[in-house]
């Protein structure tokens, strides 16, 4: 057994040799044809750098908060005789929401009109005495003082209906609290009261409701004090700066409204600054407390050189391009981006329209690296 062994691995090793002496030795030419073929091409896929108008646009996170939001209270102290209203309902402003116990104030102001009435039989009787007593003083029968007396008696007279009348007015009043109405339109919350239960003017937890406004509504929503000059632009521009509130998490546009806030103050502590918009919300797509995410419109930046965002990669000294050159090799060059939204970068310097950029294969360049095109693209973005 071990002489076959033996046999084989002498076999093997003749073999060997004699391939050694057959195959030719690489000589210097082949390997000066392979340093001149150097590394293989990368492939890539490139497109034409654009020019077109770009909208500047800020992302952000806000919340939709209502612009007026009302506890109704009873402004008198009673007995709630009638709802008239139902949990969650939608209001228009004056709409009849309770209706308390008025039959004591009823019968109050009909008190004060009688009072009225009395009151003004009274002056028309002083009225009537004072013109006797100037007819007597005029035929000189009578006295001074007894005219005086009437001049008084007729302006304690009058000034006792002016009483009736104020207080009447007064209970008027009181009794019209007796019709507990909307005070602004919008949704109703939970009803803490219902009838036959007492309100009292100074209980703490007296709110019979909440009403809270739907329409108009705004978005509070925050940006880096960096685009604190842009925001200041767009508050001066004739035409609002456009807000759109989406679904959050989504590219649902709920609504569209107007810039119409900027805080007076940056917030220390975030570098931010407090920004509202405030929208229709016709129908009430938007909801009081509903977080959304905001994208906002501060200007234009027309002629911009655009490329595909795809293009754009980060390196140690901010954002570059691969550029392909005339000689099928690329170039890393160093863009400043002012835009990138909705897959489209706006570039402010760096490149100029018509360069070609690539777009995929850019995980396997370096600046100088060849390349070769699998599917040019030279549609513009």
């Amino acid at each position: 057994m071990k002489r076959y062994v033996i046999i084989a691995l002498l076999v093997a090793v003749a073999a060997f040799a004699a391939y050694r002496v057959i195959r030719p030795q690489d000589g210097p030419e082949q390997a000066h044809a392979e340093r001149r073929a150097g590394p293989l091409a990368a492939p890539v896929t490139t497109v034409l750098a654009g020019r077109a108008d770009i909208p500047v646009t800020r992302r952000s996170i806000g919340f939709a908060e209502p612009v007026a939001i009302v506890a109704v209270k009873s402004r008198l102290d009673g007995v709630i005789a009638d709802q008239h209203v139902k949990e969650g309902q939608e209001v228009k402003q004056g709409d009849l929401l309770f209706t308390l116990d008025d039959r004591e104030l009823k019968a109050q102001v009909a008190r004060d009109e009688a009072n009225v009435e009395r009151d003004k039989a009274t002056v028309a009787q002083k009225r009537a005495d004072l013109a006797r007593q100037k007819s007597l003083v005029d035929k000189g029968a009578g006295t001074q003082q007894a005219l005086d007396q009437a001049i008084a008696d007729e302006a304690v007279a009058n000034a006792a209906v002016k009483a009736d009348e104020a207080t009447l007015a007064l209970d008027r009043v009181r009794l019209g609290y007796t019709t507990i109405t909307a005070p602004i339109s919008g949704r109703l919350g939970a009803i803490t009261a219902t009838p036959g239960n007492a309100v009292r003017v100074n209980d703490a937890n007296s709110n019979l409701v909440t009403v809270t406004q739907l329409a108009p509504i705004r978005v509070t929503f925050t940006l880096p004090e960096r685009d604190l000059a842009l925001l200041q632009e767009a508050a001066k521009a004739q035409t609002p700066a456009k807000v759109t509130a989406f679904a959050s998490g989504t590219r649902e546009a709920l609504a569209t409204g107007d810039l119409s806030f900027i805080d007076s103050a940056v917030d220390i502590p975030s570098g931010t600054v407090s920004v509202k918009a405030l929208f229709t919300n016709e129908p009430h797509r938007l909801w009081p407390g509903q977080y959304v995410d905001v994208v906002v419109q501060l200007g234009m930046l027309p002629g911009s050189v655009t490329v595909p965002s795809v293009a754009l990669q980060e390196g140690q000294k901010g954002p570059f391009v691969y550029v392909a050159k005339a000689d099928d090799t690329v170039e890393a060059r160093p863009v400043k981006v002012a835009s990138n939204e909705n897959g489209v970068a706006a570039l402010t310097s760096g490149l100029s329209q018509d360069e070609k950029v690539v777009t995929e294969g850019q995980s396997r360049l370096a600046p100088g690296a060849r390349i070769r095109l699998t599917a040019p693209q030279t549609t513009k973005p």
